[in-house]
């Protein structure tokens, strides 16, 4: 699988060990940064660019990484056809594909550790949108996001 992988300065540790991972499980992995713990670029930033390139359809899945986790699936949402979600544990990590068909994941580096992200990664890659009583959720996101476009 081709998955995109950003953080902001906080993220950036816990993002070295998910490349790591990730390329272990044998996943091509495309990189947007941060490159130090010391860079200042804001995570809204990290969050659009990587976003954007799921919006378009480079890549089949993205997984963004800051302190809590919360600012970057925000900024996320805001790109049209993306559906983000935040996860600290394994349930909610598998629903947010098998229900909600998220295409990134986010987590906070403050909240979770190395080794619960990678049991968090592995419920959310071995996941698939479920449909069935979903594809009516799915598809109402999808008619929002077309309306706030459209406005």
């Amino acid at each position: 699988m081709k998955i995109i992988l950003g953080s902001d300065g906080f993220g950036y540790e816990l993002k070295e060990n998910v490349k790591e991972y990730l390329e272990e499980l044998n996943h091509t992995v495309i990189d947007v940064g941060v490159d130090s713990s010391d860079q200042l670029d804001l995570y809204p930033d990290i969050a659009n660019v990587l976003a954007v390139r799921i919006a378009e359809g480079e890549t089949d899945r993205g997984i963004l990484i800051c302190g809590t986790g919360i600012g970057m699936a925000m900024v996320a949402n805001k790109v049209p056809g993306v559906r983000a979600a935040c996860a600290h544990d394994p349930y909610s990590a598998e629903r947010a594909r098998k229900s909600n068909d998220a295409q990134i994941i986010t987590f906070g580096a403050q909240i979770v550790g190395a080794t619960l992200v990678r049991v968090l990664l592995d419920h959310w890659l071995a996941s698939e949108f479920s449909g069935g009583r979903s594809v009516s959720k799915v598809d109402r996101i999808k008619e929002l996001d077309d309306q706030y476009r459209r406005d």
